[in-house]
């Protein structure tokens, strides 16, 4: 997908989510972490701040940082996700 789309399209965000999702099963949390947060960074910058796909990724993240226990960055972007969720405006 990044060959056919470009390094920065939500289509690649997708795709690292759901590959960061497998590696989290596997207990390869520091796998996960960085593919979370590449993926968080495309939808950021193609969806803005608040929107649906960037409060997913960064609940994902956080259950990756609760596993590996670093609650407080855990808790930071479970808030997040929150207040993106109560935010939310868009159609998606």
């Amino acid at each position: 997908r990044e060959r056919n789309l470009g390094p920065d399209h939500p289509y690649v965000a997708t795709a690292l989510n759901n590959l960061a999702m497998l590696y989290t099963a596997r207990e390869e949390y520091i796998q996960a972490e960085v593919l979370f947060k590449r993926a968080l960074e495309i939808n950021e910058k193609a969806f803005g701040p608040v929107h649906l796909e960037v409060a997913a990724i960064a609940f994902n993240l956080a259950t990756v940082y609760r596993f590996i226990e670093r609650h407080e960055e855990a808790e930071a972007l479970e808030k997040r996700a929150v207040d993106i969720r109560f935010q939310y405006k868009g159609d998606g």
